[in-house]
């Protein structure tokens, strides 16, 4: 397996992103930390397990101050207008993916098919592990790279990276692009998640104007 796995990574460099691209759509993208070049993601859990959802069972609830709740599918989500670009992920501490496509659907496309209703002020998501949680003020959630995500490093997301979808706030550090997504309630004020509540900044901006001195839970 592994000389198999090798030789693969061997062909991925020689013929290009291309090639990873496919080997990706055809093992996920977790198969891409296995190649030369490929993902150097460092994986974790709060809870110590990683919830396992099929792409048949999932389904993304949207509710709270919004015109029409929704129950989307994956297949409702990829008939959406699809955003996909190439971003370099952060992690408060240091460490970085540079180069990571990503691709998904923008936030603000899936706030305009339900409709937000006045008073709405911020956005609390919630994960599959029923321990995560995050926020953005409908501001940011807004911002036309902040995605919710069902593809990355070239395949579908991994169980490992979040998937079968994820959070991804480009503009801000790691700990905000919540994994496992399970739902997004739209609120009347600002709600932080777990890890604001244990002392990190609730607006993460990769620009260091709000960076935070406690150990990072180096999400993925």
């Amino acid at each position: 397996m592994f000389l198999g796995v090798a030789a693969l990574g061997a062909v991925g460099v020689v013929v290009g992103a291309s090639v990873q691209n496919f080997l990706g759509d055809v093992f996920g993208s977790g198969f891409a930390s296995l190649l030369p070049g490929g993902d150097h993601f460092r994986i974790y859990t709060i809870t110590g397990a990683y919830p396992k959802v099929s792409r048949d069972r999932y389904r993304l609830e949207v509710s709270g101050l919004v015109e029409r709740p929704a129950m989307l599918t994956m297949d409702d989500l990829e008939a959406m207008p699809a955003t996909s670009f190439v971003k370099t992920f952060q992690c408060v501490t240091g460490w970085r993916v540079p180069g990571v496509h990503w691709q998904g659907v923008r936030l603000s496309e899936i706030l305009d098919t339900v409709g937000v209703k006045p008073g709405a002020v911020a956005l609390s998501f919630e994960s599959y592990d029923r321990s995560d949680s995050e926020s953005l003020t409908l501001e940011q959630a807004r911002l036309p790279d902040v995605i919710v995500a069902y593809r990355m490093l070239g395949g579908p997301v991994t169980t490992e990276h979040g998937g079968p979808v994820r959070l991804y706030v480009a503009p801000m550090y790691g700990y905000k692009s919540l994994k496992w997504l399970s739902a997004i309630r739209v609120v009347d004020q600002v709600v932080p998640g777990y890890w604001e509540q244990n002392g990190y900044p609730v607006n993460g901006w990769l620009d260091g104007t709000t960076g935070s001195t406690n150990p990072d839970p180096g999400l993925t």
